[in-house]
């Protein structure tokens, strides 16, 4: 393939290490109210979901309801979650800067709140480099696994065409990555990644599992290379 017209990085679990501490949170939150589930079996089931799916999920599926304020309470709950610091993901600051060096533009997709991402790439001194960026599932009527998201914040960027990159870490965020038609890399340098998780993202159709950054650089730089 050609370089990349345009790399769209999921956040939590690409650029900011979080998604074992809100997979532990939401199954404490989901066994209180009467669904009892362990924090590997909430990341399978509902990682890469905004949590207004989470909520249209359980209700449907076990007929329990979280309420209808229940993203507006999980974004209240924030702050705790994360009250002792967020870390980011190694060498996605030097990624970053590598695609500004080449001038390969970039952006972050993620069903997360724009809100949520404010406050954990704040954290980790990335949201400089990201801030006017940041596309939320909130914006399009439906999150991944649909490719609404990713179609969006192509369009905006103004790079319709198929050859953009995608940037996940989740099977729902892998399906909309292809169901939009680009490129996907599955993404396995996260803490919350366990033997396996790369082979989850291949059948879920990834064409190319990293665990490192640094691999993405290296990738991106061999594509740029004359034939």
């Amino acid at each position: 393939m050609a370089p990349p017209a345009l790399v769209i990085f999921d956040c939590d679990g690409v650029l900011v290490d979080t998604e074992s501490l809100a997979n532990q949170r939401l199954a404490e939150i989901l066994t209180e109210h009467g669904l009892p589930i362990t924090m590997a079996e909430s990341r399978k089931r509902f990682m890469g979901r905004t949590m207004k799916s989470v909520r249209d999920i359980v209700l449907a599926e076990n007929d329990i309801d979280l309420g209808a304020d229940f993203a507006d309470r999980w974004l209240d709950e924030l702050p705790s979650i994360f009250a002792n610091g967020v870390e980011a993901i190694p060498f996605v600051r030097e990624v970053i800067l590598y695609l500004n060096a080449i001038d390969t533009p970039y952006c972050v997709a993620s069903s997360a709140k724009v809100e949520k991402m404010h406050m954990t790439l704040g954290a980790t001194g990335l949201l400089p480099l990201v801030e006017y960026v940041l596309f939320s599932a909130w914006m399009v009527e439906r999150g991944k696994p649909a490719p609404d998201l990713f179609l969006h914040a192509a369009e905006t960027m103004g790079q319709e065409d198929d050859n953009c990159i995608v940037v996940e870490d989740s099977v729902n965020g892998v399906l909309a990555g292809k169901a939009a038609g680009f490129h996907v890399i599955g993404f396995t340098g996260g803490s919350h990644c366990r033997k396996g998780h790369g082979d989850m993202l291949e059948e879920a159709g990834a064409d190319l599992v990293i665990d490192s950054h640094a691999e993405l650089s290296e990738w991106i730089e061999a594509e740029l290379q004359p034939a």
